[in-house]
Order: C-alpha cells, then sequence, then structure tokens
C-alpha cells in the first residue's frame, strides 16, 4: 500500500481552539465570535449567515444557517426562509462567478440519521461540482484531495459576493 502524505491537511483536522473541541453548536458560537475571517464567514445577513465547510467536499463547499438555533426548517418562520434562499441565490451566483462549476448539490441533512453533523441547528449545504471530481481516491483510499486552502477560498468568495452585492 503507497502512503499520500498531505499534512496540510491538518490544518483542516486539528481543533483551532477549546470551542473545536467541546460540544458547542458552531452555528451559534460561530458567528457570535464575531471574527469572521478565523471562522471563515462569507457574509451575514439579518437572519441568516453564510459560512465555509471547514472539512469541504469540494473547494467553495459553504453551508447557510439561521442566527436562530432550531432543529428544523419546519420551526422557521416564512421572513427566514426567505433569506435563506435567497442567500443560496447569492452563494450560487458567487460560487458560479469565482469558480465556474458545472453544477451544484444543495442539501439539508435534518437528523443524525440523516447525517447531520450538528442536527440540533439546521443549515443549507452548497457543494459546487465539476465534471470529472469524482475520481478513485475517495473510493480506493478514503481521501478527498482538495486542490485550495480554505483561506483563499473564503477571500475570494468573501470579495466575489461583496462585488455582487455592489453591482
Amino acid at each position: 500500500m503507497e502512503n499520500l502524505w498531505a499534512p496540510w491537511r491538518m490544518t483542516y483536522i486539528t481543533p483551532k481552539d477549546e470551542l473545536a473541541k467541546s460540544d458547542e453548536c458552531i452555528f451559534c458560537s460561530k458567528p457570535a465570535a464575531h471574527d469572521d475571517a478565523r471562522n471563515h464567514i462569507v457574509y451575514r445577513g439579518e437572519r441568516c449567515f453564510m459560512m465555509l465547510n471547514l472539512y469541504p467536499y469540494n473547494n467553495g463547499h459553504l453551508m447557510i444557517a439561521p442566527y436562530r438555533h432550531v432543529p428544523s426548517i419546519t420551526e422557521l418562520e416564512a421572513e427566514t426562509l426567505g433569506e435563506l434562499m435567497a442567500q443560496a441565490q447569492l452563494a450560487l451566483r458567487a460560487l458560479r462567478t469565482l469558480m465556474t462549476p458545472n453544477g451544484f448539490n444543495l442539501g439539508i441533512n435534518e437528523g443524525k440519521v440523516a447525517g447531520a453533523g450538528f442536527a440540533e441547528h439546521m443549515h443549507l449545504h452548497i457543494v459546487p461540482r465539476w465534471l470529472g471530481d469524482t475520481n478513485f481516491m475517495p473510493v480506493i483510499a478514503e481521501v478527498k484531495v482538495i486542490p485550495e486552502h480554505l483561506d483563499n477560498v473564503y477571500r475570494q468568495l468573501k470579495e466575489t459576493i461583496e462585488t455582487l452585492l455592489h453591482s
């Protein structure tokens, strides 16, 4: 068996602070910290915010969550649902502009059994997809190769969102 050495991945898997090791909800604690660059929050709205996934399936994988801590979209009022989808539109426009993907996966995992890492706080995943972005690495080696560093994606996506909002 060959080893694929990727020491740069430690940035993604090593907890950054005590909060990362705790059971606290990242969708409550990260926006409350008011350190958007460190927490990769690329956009804040009145009711929802958008942040990059620390463990992305692909470059640009982001999540949109309401500030309100609820486990299901059934517990959100219409205004919050409207903003959630408006931010999804903004995210798709920004990702198309910045990364030119061929498509997207959008999804909400409600409940642990459905794969929700933070089942008590609903959030929408947006994953850009490219033709051929699936290869043997995840299947054979259980390794996903992410070619761009999260901090670079954060900076570029934040700039693109600002440009789109002011054009």
